[in-house]
């Protein structure tokens, strides 16, 4: 196996399932429900659907990135609000989500092995660097995600 195979089968891992730390993002929203992902059961922080968002954003981004794009979110991009609080809603954003992650893998699937080291764009970290902080980042709103659908389940929906 490749690096970039190995760095593929990680971002998989964190997304889909089969990591070593527990569940992926998609195991963590497995049964969340609209209502769930829009409500806030932590005073100041972000809601699940808003989190979901955001991870789609920055795969996208990175995806960019390994295209040429210096992909800079403003804040509106960064943190989208979603607007429409509806089931169909959810499932729309939750598809986004998937569609963009298969792209951004899609993307790592055809990268030379020798750009790893390389800058993804000049001014930016490598592009290793970059798919591993993917892979982080995923991982790191997937706990996020977990505690908010304990708070949610619990009875804490506001």
């Amino acid at each position: 196996m490749t690096e970039v195979e190995r760095i593929e089968d990680q971002l998989k891992r964190a997304f889909e399932g089969n990591a070593w730390h527990g569940p992926s993002v998609l195991e963590v929203l497995s049964g969340v429900s609209a209502k769930e992902a829009a409500a806030r059961p932590i005073p100041g922080a972000h809601t699940i659907w808003e989190l979901v968002l955001h991870i789609a954003a920055w795969e996208g981004a990175a995806r960019r990135r390994l295209e040429g794009d210096r992909a800079q979110l403003p804040d509106d991009e960064d943190w989208p609000p979603p607007t429409d609080m509806s089931t169909e809603a959810w499932e729309q954003t939750k598809a986004r989500l998937k569609t963009g992650h298969q792209q951004l893998r899609r993307a790592i699937s055809h990268l030379e092995e020798s750009r790893l080291d390389e800058s993804i764009l000049e001014g930016l970290s490598s592009v290793y660097v970059t798919l591993h902080g993917a892979i982080q980042h995923d991982l790191y709103h997937a706990g996020q995600i977990s505690i908010l659908k304990k708070a949610v389940s619990g009875g804490q929906i506001t």
